[in-house]
């Protein structure tokens, strides 16, 4: 799913008029200094990353001055947060909250559903997880009816909501899921949705993300890539996903593992795996091997040979990888030759630039006779390092792996003596 950050999902809150604390969002500490100047009042500074847990971890403080917020900001750039660098901050008005709701509308795929589930419960603040039954209102939403602002309004009713807050929050809730439905959302949350001692209502964070089957419909989002994606895509990302965009007959999943200068350095291999499963069993295996891959290719699905043909150019291409492994750890459905052809085309093209190159092709499943034999015969002639299995190893993660890593250090000794 195509994540959202706090203040790009709250810009659509914004939009259709559900209200939140006024924020600016930061990259410098002397830009968050001069938001809290502009504020002109006490601030919380928030780690903008895809991540929950913020507060645990330090990415949420409270600053009284424009100085200490120069100061927190600064403790808060470039921390860690689950794996993510904090590039952004979002500095946003204190509130004097008296209680906090949660908000929530959800895909739910289970046969009995299939369709979106709207949720809210009186205790917010904390994930909707550990929050007990009793205390959160469900509803199916009918897909052809749809949602009427009373529904909302008997949802928050049952959960004990009176006086002056009833109507400000069911008109929220009714708003989230319009945003939810208009942007094609799988999930969209506000959690705390806050009540503050001026009794005004205000969604004050927001989890939001789209279905990456609907983007192509969203393109005011500038979404570059149509998956779920942390980190701000390479020129190797981008190129890995036109094949995606392009052609959607099976899948090729491409991304950069390890930056150039860190590959450049040794001890990476351009990997290319057949299935999500079977891939993460060779990928493992090359690490515990003593090896490092480059990038996570997975082309599965019964992809064109063209699709194949393209995704292996694109691992090719890496400098400074010291072998090329396709790692078919499953007996595949999928035909099988179409993987041959396009491997062949690729490797034959590639291969002539890198004399002495260790490739190492783990192949089977249907057709697999004839793919051994498109193999075979179209790389024999190459001068190349090129083991190819079939069958036979298909459960032997340990043994290829270490295949791989033989040919890797032969190459390193070749090279050092040449």
């Amino acid at each position: 799913m195509a994540k959202f950050l706090e203040y790009q999902g709250k810009e659509f809150f914004k939009q259709s008029k559900i209200p939140i604390p006024e924020g600016i969002v930061v990259s410098t500490p002397e830009d968050a200094e001069a938001a809290a100047q502009q504020l002109a009042r006490p601030v919380v500074i928030k780690a903008q990353v895809h991540a929950g847990g913020r507060g645990k971890a330090g990415g949420v403080k409270f600053a009284d001055t424009p100085e200490q917020a120069h100061t927190l900001a600064g403790e808060i750039l470039g921390m860690d947060i689950k794996g993510l660098e904090v590039k952004q901050l979002l500095v946003e008005e204190q509130l004097d909250i008296v209680q906090e709701f949660y908000a929530g509308v959800i895909i739910n795929s289970a046969q009995e559903v299939r369709g979106p589930v709207l949720m809210f419960s009186p205790e917010g603040g904390m994930d909707i997880e550990s929050v007990s039954q009793d205390k959160i209102a469900t509803m199916n939403v009918d897909v052809i009816k749809g949602l009427m602002p009373y529904d909302t309004l008997n949802m928050v009713a049952s959960m004990g909501v009176t006086g002056k807050a009833l109507r400000q929050i069911a008109d929220i809730v009714f708003k989230l899921f319009k945003v939810f439905q208009k942007m094609d959302c799988r999930s969209l949350e506000i959690n705390p949705l806050v009540l503050t001692s001026d009794n005004k209502v205000l969604a004050a964070d927001c989890r939001m993300a789209v279905d990456d089957q609907a983007l192509f419909r969203h393109p005011e989002l500038g979404i570059k890539i149509g998956r779920e994606f942390l980190k701000e895509p390479t020129e190797f990302d981008l190129i890995g996903w036109s094949f995606e965009a392009s052609d959607f007959r099976g899948t090729s999943y491409v991304a950069e593992m390890a930056a150039p200068e860190e590959v450049v350095k040794g001890g990476y291999v351009g990997y290319h795996g057949i299935g999500g499963g079977a891939a993460m069993i060779g990928m493992d295996a090359l690490n515990r091997g003593g090896l490092k891959i480059a990038d996570y290719a997975d082309t599965s699905g019964n992809p064109t040979a063209s699709k194949v043909y393209r995704t292996t150019k694109l691992i090719m291409s890496q400098p400074g990888i010291e072998a090329y492994f396709l790692a078919g750890f499953m007996m595949a459905n999928q035909e099988q030759w179409h993987h041959a052809h396009g491997v062949v085309k690729a490797l034959r093209e590639e291969l002539p630039k890198k004399p002495g190159f260790p490739v190492v092709l783990l192949l089977c499943g249907n057709k697999e006779k004839q793919s051994q034999e498109i193999l075979k015969e179209g790389l024999a002639d190459l001068d190349a390092r090129i083991e190819i299995y079939d069958r036979d190893r298909v459960y032997d993660a340990t043994f290829i792996a270490g295949r791989v890593k033989a040919l890797v250090d032969e190459y390193h000794e070749k090279q050092s003596l040449s």
